[in-house]
């Protein structure tokens, strides 16, 4: 593993555990070089799902775009990484199980938005109007009353 730092070749592992509920390894390295420390996950390989988008055109599952979501929906509240962490990799064993390699983007957020529902109502309110495109204030109110109901 290359040093992100000074470039290395050479990496040495410090600490090496399970993560993402058993399905990556956290493994923390040192540098020999520089002395510098990161963090690196193993996952193992998988069929590559695509997300078929709303207005057709597909892409690959990316990781880091659903992070992206979910850190600006978070933005100011205490979630940490690693649980957003936790729910990307649910939401992506979800539908390696389902087995299809073409998901529907509107199927991923809505696997999303009930995973933060459950971790963050606030932001599961933030994630709420950009994910079922919020128009006006009642929308909102609709949303926060559902949840004081306790409902879905």
């Amino acid at each position: 593993m290359k040093c992100p730092y000074c470039l290395s070749p050479e990496t040495k592992v410090i600490d090496s555990r399970p993560a993402e509920e058993n399905q990556a390894i956290r493994r923390r390295r040192e540098c020999p070089i520089c002395q510098n420390r990161f963090t690196t996950y193993e996952r193992y390989e998988t069929e590559p799902i695509t997300v078929v988008k709303r207005n057709g055109s597909r892409e690959l599952f990316r990781r880091e775009k659903v992070m992206a979501g979910l850190l600006k929906a978070c933005e100011k509240r205490e979630v940490s990484t690693e649980i957003l962490n936790h729910i990307i990799t649910e939401v992506e064993v979800l539908l390696q199980k389902r087995g299809k390699t073409e998901v529907p983007s509107s199927e991923i957020g809505e696997l999303v938005f009930q995973k933060l529902k459950e971790v963050d109502r606030v932001a599961y309110v933030r994630f709420a109007s950009v994910y079922k495109d919020f128009r006006d204030i009642d929308q909102f109110r609709n949303l926060v009353e559902e949840l004081r109901q306790g409902g879905k």
